[in-house]
């Protein structure tokens, strides 16, 4: 199966967009609308158990990013929590077609065989069509990116990895537990096997300008990924991140600010990229700051204000072919 189209290219320029939107790009592959089902398979992560650390990102709040654990999904099994999100998202929405996204932890973290028989669970649910895994960079090994292949030719698939910044400095900083250079490898090693890969970024990460997160833009855009997620700062509770909110060490952008970012980054990135996302946000009771990211509507109704102001859209100033990259 094709893991980019099955017909031409999706026209988002044609459909009046300012950019390459997620359900746009489902709508056109799939031929109708489809929501993504959050599943929750149990798994942890290499930098809290000791393998490569023991605190976790600076960032880091399981059960904050847990949103199964968040709205107390009654489901245990893999079959039981795909009933249950499409249960609720048929009645919200009268959506039909879903997509499995093992969102929280680190999604390939485990054996391959058990690997295999959670994500077969959710493949062969009848009204899943694709499969959506993230992940570490330093957790796919070759045994799993057999597996993801082989599941590929069965199904959609992305795997989505966490980068956040292709700055060393700021990688330690957030205490990743991993390199830029980690990211590469996965990168490389995954497209050989044409699979479908996502980046996760930050913009407004401390210590960093707005210089450095275009140079992040800039290095995904020359691996020509077939997504990215982008994220603003926001602080969850007990976490390292909140101390040092709380003791100003550390400042958060206002929406104004992100949005000017975010456009930035758009028009650094290819137009064939998907974006999946443009800002995140937490549930309110696990959110210290900044409020407005609450508001997912009001930040997406900024962006398109800003690039309507600018006359711009996604990848006006991507470099071209040839142009140099530093090595971060």
């Amino acid at each position: 199966m094709s893991q980019t189209s099955r017909g031409e290219r999706p026209s988002w320029e044609e459909a009046g967009l300012k950019y390459y939107r997620l359900n746009h790009f489902f709508q056109q592959y799939f031929g109708t609308r489809v929501w993504k089902v959050t599943l929750d398979a149990g798994f942890y992560c290499p930098n809290r158990d000791g393998t490569v650390g023991t605190q976790g990102c600076v960032f880091c709040n399981m059960e904050a990013f847990n949103p199964n654990q968040t709205w107390n999904i009654p489901a245990e099994t893999i079959p039981e929590q795909i009933d249950y999100g499409i249960g609720i998202l048929s009645k919200t929405y009268t959506a039909r077609s879903f997509v499995a996204y093992f969102q929280p932890a680190t999604n390939t973290y485990a054996p391959v065989e058990k690997l295999r028989k959670i994500f077969y669970a959710a493949v062969e649910h009848p009204q899943i069509v694709g499969l959506v895994i993230g992940t570490r960079p330093d957790c796919v090994g070759e045994e799993v990116l057999e597996l993801l292949e082989e599941m590929a030719q069965k199904t959609w698939l992305s795997l989505e990895l966490g980068l956040q910044s292709c700055h060393d400095r700021t990688l330690r900083f957030l205490r990743r537990g991993h390199d830029f250079a980690s990211f590469v490898d996965a990168v490389e090693r995954a497209q050989k096997r044409n699979l479908n890969l996502c980046a996760h970024v930050i913009l407004g990460l401390p210590g960093e300008t707005p210089e450095d997160w275009l140079q992040t833009a800039d290095q995904l855009a020359a691996m020509r990924l077939h997504s990215v997620k982008i994220h603003n700062l926001y602080v969850p509770p007990h976490t390292d991140l909140e101390k040092m909110y709380r003791s100003g060490e550390i400042s958060l952008p206002t929406l104004e600010e992100y949005v000017s970012w975010v456009v930035d980054f758009l028009e650094r990135t290819p137009q064939e990229c998907v974006i999946d996302r443009i800002s995140g946000n937490l549930p309110a009771q696990y959110l210290i700051a900044p409020d407005w990211c609450i508001d997912r509507g009001k930040v997406h109704r900024s962006v398109e204000a800003e690039f309507a102001r600018r006359g711009t859209c996604q990848g006006r100033k991507v470099k071209q072919d040839g142009e140099s990259l530093e090595k971060f």
